[in-house]
This record gives structure tokens, C-alpha cells and sequence, in this order.
């Protein structure tokens, strides 16, 4: 069944989806994206993902198409007409297209390019993997220095978890400065004696909008948190580790680099963690 696709203003068939090949997001990489996930036919923490878009684009200094309330029925519309239950909506925003190929910045009259898609994941919340944990290596990071800004540029976060899957891990923990900045498309966390520590916002990384909401309800579950960075062999020898994100809410990790955490086995923390992020976001869904 073919999937409708939001391009500029139109709904139409993926097909027939097409955007220009002087489109700064296809030669440049310069746009931003944002990934919501969807649990019962409803998104979840929809606020927190227009914010992060917002500051995205400012400080690329791109326009925002829409205000939240146009967002929020873009995002419903590709809901009902994709018929998604459990899965996500993928949004870019890009510079647009100028007309032809420059390095330079176009006028501001240009209209930014606006594409939304869908994913159908059926039982998302229920991924096994929450029972098992995943498997991380560590991988240099060497990308640009503007981690906070969610843009397109995708392909060295794809090469980690290429690396990953060869050698058959679930992810990659990159590693700048002997410290773990974030997995490939998360954020990374380890647990020690009931403390839960994961590195401070800065422009190293994502500021993840599920990490907002865990860090949150870990607070609010009186759960100790520090946020600073950590080694890799710190990591190892954690009590337990795990990793958010999006679409993967609060996954555990179980090793890391070929070090088996709490036995190989799925921890307290994480597990709860899960929980109460899943109950708490289905509350709060629209």
C-alpha cells in the first residue's frame, strides 16, 4: 500500500513525491528534521519536538513554515490518511531551492522546502529488545561541532551504526576527547549505585527530547542524576546503561564493547525508567 507523503502543501501518493535537484537539503545537507513517534494512533511529546525544530532552524537561520497549531494538523492529517497506530512521522525542513548550485546562503524570499513522511512500526512500545538490551561499540566522533542543532547531516551517525551492525552490535557510543558524547541517534546514559549520569546539553550533542522527559521523571521518582561525562571503561564497568530516543524511548544496554553489564541482563533502573516514560507519555498524547 502506497504511503501518502507531504510535500509544500500537498498530500500526495510517495510516488509522485518530488522535490528539486537544486534543493539545498539534497546538495548541502542544509536543513533540519524532526522525528515524532505515534503509540495509539497519537504523538507523543509533540511540544517538545516543535520547540527543539524552532531553535533548530533559528540558528541556521532558516524561516519556520508553520506555527505549532499548523504543525500539530500536518502531523494528524499524516496520521489518519496513513492509517499509523504505532509508528512515527518523519519531518525535514530544508533552505529550499534557490535555482541552482552556491555555497552562499539564497535571499530570504526563497521558500524553505517542507516534506513529511510516515513509518508504521506495529507495537513499538513493545520492542523485545527492551528485554534483552542492546549491544554498543565505541567509535571516534568526528563530527561538526553543532550536535545541538538536529540537522540532516546523517551520513557519519549512519557509517557508526554501520559499524555496529558489523560487528554485530545494535549501536555505537561515539567518543570524542576520551568521553562519551551520544550514541549514533540517542542519547547515553550509565547507571551507577542507583545514580543515573549522563553528559550535561552543550553543543557536543542532541538535546534530546525524550531525555528531557526521562531526566525528568527520574527526578520526580526521587532517582539520584549527574550530569557530567564518562569514559568508556567507566562505562563498563557501570551497574547498568541504557540509551533515549524517539523512537526507541528508553532502551537498556547490556554490553559495551564486548563488556557485559550487571551479568548481561536487563537492569532495575532502565526497566522503570521504560515504564514510567511509556505511561506517562500516553497520558500526555495528542
Amino acid at each position: 500500500m502506497s504511503r501518502t507523503v507531504y510535500v509544500n502543501g500537498d498530500y500526495v501518493p510517495e510516488a509522485e513525491a518530488k522535490i528539486s535537484v537544486f534543493d539545498r537539503g539534497f546538495l548541502m545537507a542544509d536543513g533540519v528534521y524532526e522525528v515524532t513517534s505515534v503509540l495509539d494512533g497519537k504523538l507523543i511529546d509533540f511540544g517538545g519536538h516543535c520547540k527543539r525544530l524552532a531553535r533548530s532552524l533559528s540558528e541556521l537561520a532558516m524561516q519556520n513554515p508553520h506555527s505549532d497549531e499548523e504543525w500539530l494538523a500536518i502531523h494528524r492529517e499524516m496520521v489518519a490518511r496513513n492509517d499509523i497506530v504505532d509508528g512515527m512521522v518523519y519531518l525535514q525542513v530544508t533552505r529550499g531551492n534557490p535555482g541552482d548550485r552556491d555555497f552562499a546562503y539564497p535571499a530570504n524570499d526563497v521558500a524553505p522546502t517542507v516534506v513529511l513522511f510516515t513509518q508504521s512500526k506495529p507495537g513499538l512500545a513493545e520492542s523485545p529488545a527492551a528485554k534483552t538490551g542492546w549491544k554498543v561499540i565505541s567509535v571516534p566522533d568526528i563530527r561538526w561541532g553543532r550536535r545541538d542543532i538536529k540537522t540532516v547531516q546523517l551520513l557519519y551517525p549512519s557509517m557508526g551504526k554501520m559499524a555496529a551492525k558489523q560487528a554485530g552490535a545494535d549501536d555505537a557510543w561515539m567518543v570524542e576527547d576520551g568521553f562519551v558524547t551520544e550514541g549514533t541517534s540517542n542519547n547515553a546514559y550509565i547507571v551507577k549505585g542507583n545514580k543515573i549520569i549522563t553528559r550535561a546539553l552543550s553543543n557536543d550533542i542532541l538535546h534530546g527530547i525524550t531525555r528531557a522527559a526521562v531526566l525528568r521523571f527520574a527526578a520526580e521518582a526521587q532517582m539520584e542524576i549527574e550530569e557530567r561525562n564518562f569514559t568508556i571503561d567507566e562505562a563498563q564497568k557501570a551497574d547498568e546503561a541504557f540509551i533515549t530516543s524517539a523512537s526507541a524511548f528508553v532502551m537498556p544496554v547490556v554490553e559495551i564493547d564486548g563488556a557485559a553489564l550487571n551479568g548481561g541482563k536487563v537492569g532495575p533502573v532502565a526497566t522503570r525508567l521504560r515504564e514510567i516514560y511509556l505511561e506517562e507519555m500516553r497520558k500526555a498524547a495528542i
